[in-house]
């Protein structure tokens, strides 16, 4: 009888070290993949609901980045974010208008409590407001007078901004922060109306925009430039709303 030929025997080339070396490569690349995905779409999902709790506060749009370290998907499963920038349009900062709002918020913790959603532990905000946002501002809130409003210039060597009006009515105010409010003082008027008049009306606009600001943030320092006002704002340890408290635009978070 012909000897018969012994059975073939499997390849072995899955088992070479160049083969499992290449496993190992393929396994890496996917796991890699998969977590950038991951960490693209927690950044999209998370992007666009700050955005929305943003634009709902300011009334204007806004742009919201993350922190990078940790990875961002991480901070996202764990409620813990480091650090989140967020900088609006320019239109307006509720009714301020022309007014443009960079923040920085860092050691978020979105772990609810009875009383609320989290807390932001340290909040820093830079407002910038133009003359001419100042000029609109006025004219919006104080009806009557305030469309009488021609013009608004300031002078950053004297720390005041002029609002001229109609005829030869000049208001010279000093931009001033006041028990963590950012209030404008009356230093000299020009015209039909009286010094405590006008200073009455200008409460009136600061006490309505200071008291809409949210988290406790507060004034901490006001500079007159060439072109508006800029204001350094703060909190610490703030509170985020939850639902109970019937804010509309937290209840998005």
């Amino acid at each position: 009888n012909r000897p018969q030929p012994e059975p073939a025997k499997p390849s072995s080339r899955w088992r070479s070290p160049q083969s499992i070396i290449l496993i190992a490569v393929v396994a890496v690349a996917l796991l890699v993949i998969g977590l950038t995905g991951a960490e693209l779409y927690a950044r999209h999902k998370a992007g666009s609901v700050l955005v929305a709790v943003t634009e709902c506060v300011v009334e204007d749009n806004a742009s919201v980045s993350f922190g990078v370290k940790p990875p961002f998907l991480w901070q996202h499963i764990t409620g813990y974010y480091t650090n989140i920038s967020v900088e609006t349009g320019g239109k307006q900062v509720q009714a301020a208008k022309g007014m443009t709002a960079d923040v920085a918020l860092s050691d978020i913790r979105l772990q609810g409590t009875a009383d609320s959603k989290g807390t932001i532990g340290s909040l820093g905000a830079t407002l910038t407001w133009t003359s001419a946002g100042i000029k609109d501002t006025v004219a919006e809130n104080l009806p009557g007078v305030g469309a009488l409003v021609t013009d608004v210039s300031t002078d950053p060597s004297a720390g005041t901004i002029t609002l001229q009006a109609v005829g030869d009515t000049r208001v010279t105010a000093k931009p001033v922060v006041n028990n963590g409010n950012l209030d404008l003082q009356v230093t000299d008027v020009s015209g039909p109306f009286a010094k405590d008049t006008v200073q009455t009306a200008l409460n009136g606009l600061t006490t309505k925009l200071n008291d809409a600001y949210p988290l406790g943030i507060h004034a901490d320092s006001v500079a007159v430039t060439d072109t508006g006002v800029v204001g350094k704002f703060s909190s610490q340890n703030a509170s985020i709303p939850n639902d109970d408290s019937g804010d509309a635009c937290f209840a998005q978070l």
